[in-house]
């Protein structure tokens, strides 16, 4: 049972971190198994799927309720904010594991992984690898529409876009603009849609796949789980822009806003260094 004292607001037991688990673990297991040719991945990975929605609208639906209820007060607040930070914190090491994989490849281990005689083999780093990587792994990925300044460079173009937008709309909300609000989240869930859809584009021209050697596995694994934060950044865009729509934010009272926009941006800055470091140079 939640307890409200005079100056903290104390939810009670919840299960969603419990479902949260589950649902990650049947995603993850899922997709190595798919990645393995496992007949169990795809349904594990559509279970996952299922469960991960039924724990956004459930876990979502509650603490909007709270919120709504007025539970939440100044020092709430700054406890969210302060978790906020170090959750982004944690996401910034999250991609930094995967740019050192990618730096380290390309600067450090090139002698080790071109040693064709030993048991690593050239089909580590790329296929017919001949010590000139990264040159020669990035010379598939820059044709057709992987050129750096092809669909990269739209979907760059269009999160740069969609963090103006956004910020349009909390420039909005901090003048109580109700129409700049609703067309600035408008136009940023447009923008993260439009951003989906030429990833799915790039992907299914790919010359290459996650199981193309050590290129490929960092190339996915950084810009699948990019797109899958600007994934969950959309829904919850969505979410914020319908909480809006019901009159549940104001200039004074908007936490769950600024987390919203304070993840979008941090998309956005990643989406910078990908561009540079895994497209362009």
């Amino acid at each position: 049972m939640s307890q409200t004292t005079k100056n903290y607001y104390l939810p009670g037991p919840s299960f969603w971190p419990l479902i949260a688990s589950i649902s990650l673990f049947l995603l993850a297991g899922g997709f190595t198994m798919v990645l393995n040719k496992i007949a169990m991945g795809k349904p594990l990975m559509i279970a996952g799927g299922l469960s991960l929605a039924y724990l956004l609208f459930g876990w979502f639906k509650e603490v909007i309720g709270e919120s709504v209820s007025k539970y939440y007060n100044k020092q709430v607040d700054k406890s969210f904010r302060w978790g906020m930070g170090w959750f982004i914190f944690s996401e910034v090491m999250f991609f930094f594991g995967f740019f050192g994989a990618l730096f380290y490849a390309r600067n450090v281990s090139l002698p080790w992984l071109a040693d064709t005689h030993g048991l690593t083999g050239a089909h580590m780093v790329w296929q017919n690898f001949t010590a000139a990587w990264p040159s020669a792994g990035p010379k598939l990925v820059l044709e057709g529409s992987m050129k750096p300044w092809g669909l990269p460079a739209i979907n760059t173009l269009l999160l740069l876009t969609s963090g103006v937008t956004l910020t349009w709309a909390h420039w909005g909300l901090m003048k109580n603009k109700r129409n700049q609000i609703i067309i600035g989240l408008a136009l940023t869930i447009a923008l993260g849609a439009a951003f989906l859809y030429l990833q799915y584009t790039e992907y299914s021209e790919a010359a290459f796949t996650i199981k193309s050697g050590i290129y490929g596995a960092t190339f996915y694994m950084l810009t699948g789980f990019h797109g899958l934060h600007v994934t969950m950044g959309t829904i919850m865009l969505t979410i914020i822009l319908f909480r809006v729509l019901k009159g549940h934010f104001d200039s004074h009272d908007h936490f769950g806003f600024e987390a919203v926009a304070w993840y979008w941006h941090f998309v956005d800055v990643v989406w910078l260094f990908l561009f540079i470091f895994v497209y362009w140079l």
